[in-house]
């Protein structure tokens, strides 16, 4: 999966096992999990909709978000890099990435650009171990 705003895979093993080892990949480039909003189980409980496991991971490098809130304070809109975990209507899961390169082409600040470019690494780098 590559489009405009990101890109993924689809992976080889069950929904709760991706959840996990993407998780620890994220942590072995020094982000964390700071939200876990699981998009199935909130459509079920608000509109009594039935969908695929489909779960978004908001992922934050701490020493990352600080670079990126200094070179542009208003960078906060695009933070945490979100992850998304999503299994569809045949059983197959997939792993997308938000692709932080993206943030370069929304403002001049060459910073953010530099930034979003490292970042955008380090996912792909997580994408490719999965």
């Amino acid at each position: 999966m590559q489009n405009r705003y990101g890109f993924g895979k689809e992976v080889r093993m069950g929904f709760d096992e991706a959840i996990t080892r993407v998780t620890a990949e994220l942590q072995k480039e020094g982000f964390g999990i700071l939200t876990e909003i699981d998009v199935a189980a909130t459509m079920k409980k608000k509109i009594d909709h039935d969908m695929p496991p489909y779960r978004i991971l908001g992922a934050c490098n701490p020493p990352l978000a600080k670079r990126a809130i200094t070179a542009e304070a208003t960078i906060g809109l695009l933070l945490p890099c979100n992850v998304l975990v999503r299994q569809d209507g045949a059983g197959a899961v997939h792993v997308e990435f938000l692709d932080p390169g993206m943030m370069g082409q929304m403002t001049d600040n060459k910073d953010v650009a530099t930034l979003g470019a490292e970042v955008q690494q380090k996912l792909h780098r997580v994408m490719d171990a999965l």
